[in-house]
């Protein structure tokens, strides 16, 4: 493991976005941990539809991790998370019933009332 921040390269199959909104979020997150920390995207087993999104703050970049840049923010996904994540939409929601991240993947088949757990 590496402790150097990734880099801006990319596998064109591998693309997840932020809007504007989670990357301010994220942003925020980066500022309060005060390390160099970029965004670990990844797929868990798990939840009531199969697997679960993982949303992290890291600072170890592996050797097999896709790294990219979206909104100014450095993400990272690891091989098996990446085929489940390709059209990845990561948005944020603030309201009076609840804040959080939103997911909107093309991937999934179903998804759990949540909105944290999906199937494909």
């Amino acid at each position: 493991m590496s402790d150097a921040a990734p880099s801006a390269d990319v596998t064109p199959d591998v693309l997840v976005t932020l809007t504007t909104e989670a990357a301010d979020k994220v942003r925020e997150f980066q500022a309060d941990t005060g390390s160099e920390s970029f965004l670990r995207v990844s797929v868990i087993p798990g939840g009531c539809s199969g697997f679960e999104y993982g949303l992290d703050m890291d600072t170890q970049l592996r050797d097999d991790d896709f790294a990219f840049d979206s909104q100014g923010v450095q993400v990272v996904i690891d091989p098996f998370s990446a085929q489940y994540l390709t059209g990845l939409q990561i948005g944020y929601h603030s309201s009076f019933k609840g804040t959080g991240f939103t997911f909107e993947n093309p991937n999934a088949t179903g998804s759990c009332g949540c909105g944290t757990s999906f199937a494909v």
